[in-house]
């Protein structure tokens, strides 16, 4: 088994539990309407409501459909419930929209109920009935749950380890354009696990989810152009790869492209840049004795500068406050 998805099992099988947890602003609200009703044109009248963060309205549009029986309307209003969009959260209300939806034949509602087993929220825990209703909505094409139940599949938990059915999942999540699933399957075709090795097709699905966004794409591929592993090598990529993904926060990645700064191997020397990176990824609990040994040298007064940059990170340090021309006191 690949060591990636083995130490990373727990927080992809939630992944889209992660993705959804911000639903009141009007991008994820579109987003998870059109996964409810699909892209309509004209809007269905709750999904309209929905998308421009009128909840109640949406609510008490989707209630008598609900009752009659849609599940789309089921799992509209068990999205509301369970995210607390204009009502108090209610996750056990929620279980049951859902669980009216699922029963109705739709997938997100499967889903979403699946992952409330899946934590033991509004209903008693029990990985046993998610993986049940990871594998309902994966049959009937919710590419999400798909995903979900490969990981089941590469961890073994109430259905029997497969790392060939993983593979054969990840790639049709990858193939619908999911990030984590590219980058998943590109580290089985790495590795030969589930699927013949590939090295070429492996690096270009991590490509494709680091060219989407993911930080720990970003730091796998960077590090195959380093490398030249799947891909030929490249150090200027590298570096660029490197640094997105420590702007977007990542400590491994702040670390390496540290390194990199500090022996100028793929970009210019700069010891005051490293040495803020270094500081960035030490926040996060990265400590790494051969960059303290490349930034040895670093005088004093710029590291003393680095290192209140990085307090101040993503901004810039301010020199003195708007009104007395007082120093700035760090936050």
């Amino acid at each position: 088994m690949p060591k990636r998805l083995a130490s990373a099992i727990a927080a992809l099988i939630l992944a889209s539990t992660a993705a959804t947890a911000t639903l009141a602003q009007t991008e994820d609200a579109r987003a998870i309407s059109e996964d409810i009703f699909g892209s309509k044109t004209p809007p269905d009248e709750a999904y309209g409501a929905f998308q421009r963060g009128y909840y109640l309205t949406a609510l008490a549009l989707a209630l008598p459909r609900a009752e009659k029986g849609d599940p789309a309307a089921q799992t509209l209003i068990g999205e509301i419930y369970a995210r607390g969009l204009g009502v108090a959260e209610n996750v056990a209300r929620a279980s049951g929209w859902y669980a009216l939806a699922s029963k109705n034949g739709d997938m997100m509602g499967t889903f979403e109920l699946a992952l409330l087993y899946q934590d033991g929220r509004g209903v008693p825990k029990s990985r046993e009935k998610a993986a049940e209703l990871f594998k309902k909505a994966a049959d009937a094409g919710y590419m999400p749950a798909k995903y979900n139940l490969a990981m089941l599949y590469v961890e073994g938990v109430y259905v029997e380890p497969n790392m060939t059915k993983a593979a054969e999942l990840l790639k049709e999540a990858a193939d619908s354009g999911m990030p984590e699933a590219q980058y998943d399957y590109g580290v089985l075709l790495m590795e030969g696990a589930g699927a013949a090795p590939n090295p070429k097709e492996g690096a270009h699905q991590i490509g494709l989810a680091a060219d989407q966004g993911l930080p720990a794409a970003q730091v796998e591929y960077a590090t195959m152009l380093y490398l030249g592993k799947g891909v030929e090598k490249n150090l200027p990529e590298a570096v660029k790869w490197y640094r997105k993904a420590a702007m977007a926060g990542n400590a491994v990645a702040q670390n390496r492209y540290a390194k990199l700064l500090a022996v100028g191997e793929g970009v210019d020397l700069d010891l005051q840049e490293a040495a803020m990176w270094r500081s960035l990824a030490k926040r996060q609990g990265l400590n790494d004795p051969t960059l303290d040994k490349l930034l040895v040298s670093i005088p004093a007064d710029e590291l003393a500068q680095a290192e209140n940059r990085a307090r101040y990170w993503p901004g810039e340090p301010p020199t003195t406050t708007a009104d007395a021309g007082e120093p700035a006191k760090a936050p």
